[in-house]
């Protein structure tokens, strides 16, 4: 990924919002692959004419596999206030998800306690006693079902590794494409788990700030659904 190739969706001196695409990391990791923060960072450098190393915040991530909003912070101050906030509910993220299967209510919270596990970066839902055991929440809405799929609109309430994944997995609908936690249901294909819309209070001015940007419409299996 390039500067070239970045999708701004805002901007001013304390943040920037855009898009990841899906199959793209959001910040460096092990394997050494092109990513977004490096190549937001370089664009700031290009673009404002920075000496040296630009500053960039990283304030939330998104798993490789999954596209939609993410918001970096230019200054010190605005990661901090945005992790702040992240911390402590201030962040509403919203995702689409295309399930495999339809749950039983079309309206629900799911809870459970999640644990991860390192050695295979796999996320297993787990009694509450167990340790390294964490609270995760969500709230879903199936907006529409064709074909044996099903269109949810979700709200997360944590952000745990993998969470939308391993909870509709475990109410036997997982999501269409992942082939860690589908098991027997899994349908081969690109992840359908897009964060299409982020809201937060703006770190210096107080404002309040939404942003929306939908999943690729011309792709399966979104082009099934009316969205």
């Amino acid at each position: 990924m390039t500067k070239e190739d970045l999708v701004i969706l805002y901007e001013d001196n304390h943040l920037i919002v855009v898009l990841k695409p899906q199959m793209t990391a959001c910040c460096p990791d092990e394997s050494g692959d092109s990513n977004l923060f490096d190549t937001v960072k370089e664009y700031i450098r290009v673009t404002y004419n920075k000496q040296g190393n630009a500053f960039l915040g990283l304030v939330h991530r998104l798993d490789r596999p999954t596209g939609g909003v993410m918001v970096f912070a230019k200054t010190s101050k605005a990661a901090a206030r945005l992790s702040e906030q992240m911390k402590n509910g201030g962040f509403e993220k919203k995702y689409y998800a295309v399930l495999v299967g339809s749950p039983n209510k079309k309206k629900a919270t799911l809870e459970n306690y999640l644990r991860k596990n390192s050695v295979n970066n796999t996320v297993y839902v787990c009694t509450q006693t167990e340790e390294g055991a964490k609270f995760a929440a969500l709230d879903y809405e199936i907006k529409e079902e064709k074909n044996g799929l099903a269109l949810a609109d979700i709200k997360l309430h944590t952000g745990r590794t993998h969470q939308i994944r391993v909870q509709t997995a475990a109410i036997n609908c997982p999501v269409y494409g992942d082939m860690r936690y589908g098991g027997e249901k899994a349908v081969k294909g690109k992840l359908a788990l897009w964060a299409y819309s982020l809201r937060f209070t703006h770190p210096t001015t107080g404002e309040s700030l939404k942003f929306i940007i939908e999943p690729p419409k011309d792709e399966t299996p979104w082009k099934l659904f009316e969205i």
